[in-house]
């Protein structure tokens, strides 16, 4: 059944899915689309609910980054069978999207400020990250390095929220937390992964 991903050209909600798909050596379509070409209307009009990530097998199709992620977890090995275990990384995925959202990405990008740029940095590296990041190290030393005791799709999910929240700030938000920084070091360099990862051409924002 042919399989097929599409988002922009960047890494955003769609990298962690990407690495899941070569992790689990399934064989994909990755479309990526120019965001500074979007929208695309033929294209955005086709979506259902014009937004990207959109996952495809065959004749049916998937919206919502999340949604795929835990899908495709269930085909690769990273879903647990247990519901409990299963809500745990529900809880985890959706904390870490908090974490970003809640960083308000938007404003930051779109600010032609200097001086509040400065300041949004500062309180994300000083009270934000601190606060989300404490809990999520605390989380994963009581779970053999994961959010789940072994590797999950959470896990993959905190790797592409660290790695976009990276490219955006212009920071290393996971530095000075030693399981974060492990767990981001396990994923990178999984077979599949790390081949995908050595050939892919090195993302961007367009920053004012």
């Amino acid at each position: 059944m042919a399989k097929k991903l599409s988002y922009f050209n960047g890494n955003g909600f769609a990298e962690p899915i990407r690495y899941m798909l070569h992790y689990g050596g399934q064989k994909f379509e990755d479309v990526r689309y120019d965001h500074s070409k979007w929208p695309i209307a033929s294209v955005k009009e086709s979506l259902p609910f014009g937004q990207m990530p959109l996952y495809e097998e065959g004749d049916r199709s998937l919206h919502q980054s999340l949604a795929i992620a835990r899908y495709i977890a269930s085909q690769t090995g990273l879903l647990p069978s247990d519901p409990w275990k299963q809500a745990i990384l529900d809880a985890a995925a959706l904390t870490l999207y908090d974490f970003y959202t809640k960083s308000k990405p938007y404003d930051f990008l779109t600010e032609n400020d200097q001086s509040k740029k400065d300041a949004h940095l500062k309180h994300l590296m000083e009270e934000h990250v601190p606060y989300f990041f404490s809990r999520f190290e605390k989380q994963l030393k009581a779970n053999n390095g994961h959010f789940g005791t072994k590797l999950s799709w959470a896990d993959f999910i905190l790797v592409g929220i660290v790695e976009v929240a990276n490219l955006l700030y212009n920071t290393s938000v996971e530095k000075g937390y030693p399981t974060i920084e492990a767990l981001l070091e396990e994923i990178r360099t999984l077979p599949n992964v790390k081949e995908y990862i050595a050939a892919r051409e090195p993302y961007s924002f367009a920053r004012k």
